[in-house]
């Protein structure tokens, strides 16, 4: 048995500094309970920015643009030392991490943001960078494309971890590109909640026959700055939560196993049987003896759209 951690905590939103201050905080919290493998939400450092789905993108233009400028100065830098503090929490409790992050590309023109889902390991290095491959929607005036480069499943003392952001997991073969690298442990933070997304969630557990882990987000009007343009016009004071949350654990047989965790802020410990995930492909092997490759193939172009490199200062 291996014991999972999926933190359902607001961050400081448009605050890196802070936010990544209660990250670390987090980290040595779960650790101490014994979880090995941490995974924080969709964007978490420093916010999804949850205002798109309300303003409009020529009548708010003021607006969208103060907002984009005060993201993109919390968005993380993977070239800079930023992260140094996650990174030695990661590596001071031997766990390893997942979490969402603002990234600003470094290599171009230093100034395009991605939805990017960091990996770091045990030895507090930064593993994998997988970035959102299609942002959905108004995320669009928000985010860049990422590419296939990060389309990776980790070998980790837990077991093999993949992950896919929000609506990438209603992308066929995105999902399969992860199956056929045996991925173990499904890694899905998003934005989504609900019954719709929790069916889904509990699909891909049965298609892949891997356990799923949803961290949703949790924000509430509170989270947001106090010196946040036209607040009371964005989100009336009378209205507590903006996103739900929603996190929860599915087993390979699409089994609920922990949550979802709705209206709530806090975190899911959760002990899980990862040979499990190999255990249940005896009758349904998606990307094995269930593929037929004679007839279907898949190619991934894993080429990386940008000269961005991983840097991990000791």
């Amino acid at each position: 048995m291996k014991k999972i951690a999926i933190i359902q905590e607001s961050p400081y939103v448009l605050d890196k500094e802070r936010t990544i201050e209660k990250a670390v905080d987090l980290i040595n919290l779960v650790s101490s309970k014994g979880a090995e493998l941490i995974v924080f939400p969709e964007a978490f450092i420093s916010g999804y920015p949850a205002w798109i789905w309300r303003l409009r993108p020529g009548g708010d233009w003021g607006i969208c643009e103060e907002l984009h400028v005060r993201l993109l100065k919390n968005a993380i830098d993977l070239s800079s030392d930023e992260l140094k503090p996650m990174l030695a929490a990661a590596k001071d409790n031997c766990v390893t991490v997942v979490c969402g992050i603002n990234e600003r590309d470094n290599a171009n023109s230093q100034a395009t943001i991605y939805n990017s889902a960091i990996t770091i390991d045990t030895q507090g290095q930064v593993i994998n960078i997988h970035r959102k491959l299609m942002p959905t929607n108004p995320e669009r005036m928000v985010w860049g494309f990422g590419d296939g480069h990060g389309l990776n499943v980790i070998d980790t003392p837990v077991g093999r971890i993949g992950s896919l952001i929000c609506w990438e997991n209603y992308m066929p073969l995105a999902r399969y590109s992860l199956y056929s690298q045996g991925v173990e442990i499904y890694i899905a933070p998003t934005y989504d909640s609900g019954e719709d997304w929790i069916g889904t969630m509990r699909h891909i557990a049965r298609e892949g026959k891997c356990w799923v882990l949803s961290c949703g987000v949790a924000l509430e009007r509170k989270d947001l700055p106090e010196d946040f343009p036209h607040l009371d016009e964005l989100y009336p004071a009378d209205e507590e939560w903006i996103n739900p949350g929603g996190s929860l654990v599915v087993s390979p047989t699409g089994e609920i196993v922990a949550g979802p965790l709705f209206k709530e802020k806090g975190y899911l410990v959760v002990d899980i049987d990862v040979e499990l995930a190999s255990n249940s492909k005896r009758a349904l092997d998606v990307a094995g003896h269930y593929s037929r490759p004679d007839i279907f193939k898949l190619h991934v172009d894993k080429s990386r759209q940008s000269s961005t490199q991983f840097n991990n200062k000791d």
